[in-house]
């Protein structure tokens, strides 16, 4: 009898549950779970993501990592790229019809995302597939039947369709057709579970049921919450400047990490870490009771983040560089510096000069506020004067994060 490689049920369920937001339904995926341990067969999960962008940031890796955890567990993870799909445009949480990619840009970004998809997935035992493989040789036979399979009322009840009809707002048919054709997907992969973001729901219960239309077990559901950005409130977006890049430097990583609130770390803690619930739990206990520093749960946590993308020794030094700057009012070990003729100049000249403020009168309420320091030393006059002569240094800071040595020539 072969030897079994799936951890216990319970286990299994413990891990492959944690941090979801809804699972449809929790009682299918034990079965399911239970069933693949029994038959030594690993479940085929998926996740689809149309390329739309080249970058992914923290947001785009709560899904991503869930993903992961079921390859972990020992199940076959299905990368999909809706390189079909992404040329249609998924209409989740648009308010008007978005124009559609064409195929060289849909490459170009598809080439991008995967290099960063595999900082997260192990690249060697991941299923890539293209649902251009399946949706490119679809007839129009066949979208006549799969349409058949779904009510055109039931479409409108999705909350995007139906605040744009409210409005009078225009729904092109390809955007109604979006979930059917992706539902495809899900035909072709025989998946058990797929994955997405919340906002997703809908798409996914189409492919459920599109799928039982099509003969198949009605794969399990699973939603994962949407990460909140930088500011705490928004959801995190590059458009919105809220985000993370997981190819950011490990110090600016770092550094954006740190600026969350308190209360927005936990989330992070539980979406973005391979830290238990339980284990999680215990810390936001000992930050409660002041056994533990928020700041230094907030350091624990920009560690392992970056450490997952970038390794441990550039997670380390990126925490000792913020310590330094950040904690000890220290300047970084390494400073940019910039050429600037010799000669005398106000302040707030060398300051704009130099772009550390983007006009006079930021560099001047700057000054006022005790936010630049020269060599060290705070300045608040805002009528100072510098005189530079070829060959000197002189350091400047402003605010927490600009670091400048001018180079008088």
């Amino acid at each position: 009898m072969a030897e079994k490689k799936f951890k216990p049920v319970l286990e299994q369920l413990a891990l492959a549950t944690k941090g979801a937001a809804e699972i449809i339904r929790e009682e299918e995926l034990k079965n399911k779970l239970l069933d693949s341990f029994q038959k030594n067969k690993p479940l085929r999960v998926y996740l689809g993501v149309d390329p739309t962008a080249p970058d992914i940031h923290l947001g785009h890796t709560v899904v991503l990592r869930k993903l992961k955890q079921f390859q972990d567990l020992g199940h076959t993870a299905i990368f999909l790229i809706g390189d079909f799909s992404a040329m249609i445009g998924d209409p989740t949480g648009v308010s008007e019809t978005r124009p559609p990619l064409t195929r060289e840009q849909v490459e170009k970004n598809t080439e991008t995302y995967l290099k960063q998809v595999f900082k997260i997935l192990d690249k060697k035992k991941t299923e890539i597939r293209h649902n251009s493989e399946w949706l490119g040789k679809t007839t129009a036979e066949d979208v006549v039947r799969l349409c058949s399979h779904y009510r055109l009322a039931r479409m409108l009840e999705r909350e995007d369709f139906r605040s744009r009809l409210d409005k009078n707002q225009p729904i092109a048919v390809h955007e109604l057709l979006y979930p059917l054709l992706t539902a495809l997907d899900a035909v072709a992969l025989e998946s058990d579970v797929e994955l997405g973001a919340t906002e997703q729901k809908f798409n996914l219960l189409v492919h459920r049921e599109i799928q039982r239309e099509y003969g198949l077990p009605g794969q399990v559901v699973m939603t994962m919450p949407i990460l909140v950005g930088l500011d705490g409130e928004r959801k995190m977006s590059k458009s919105l400047g809220n985000y993370v890049g997981i190819t950011e430097s490990p110090g600016e990583m770092f550094g954006k990490i740190m600026s969350i609130s308190d209360d927005t770390m936990w989330q992070y803690y539980e979406l973005l870490t391979d830290f238990s619930s339980p284990v999680v739990v215990r810390l936001r206990e000992e930050v409660q009771m002041g056994v533990l520093h928020p700041m230094d749960a907030k350091m624990q946590l920009a560690h392992a983040i970056i450490a997952g993308y970038h390794g441990e020794e550039a997670a380390k030094k990126a925490g000792d560089e913020f310590r330094l700057v950040y904690r000890d009012r220290q300047a970084p070990t390494e400073i940019p510096e910039m050429r600037v003729n010799w000669g005398t100049r106000s302040l707030f000249t060398l300051l704009t000069e130099t772009g550390l403020a983007a006009s006079r009168s930021e560099a001047e309420r700057l000054i006022k506020q005790g936010a630049v320091e020269i060599d060290g030393s705070v300045e608040k006059d805002v009528k100072r004067k510098i005189a530079l002569k070829p060959g000197d240094l002189l350091p400047l800071r402003v605010g927490k994060k600009k670091f400048l040595r001018v180079v008088g020539v």
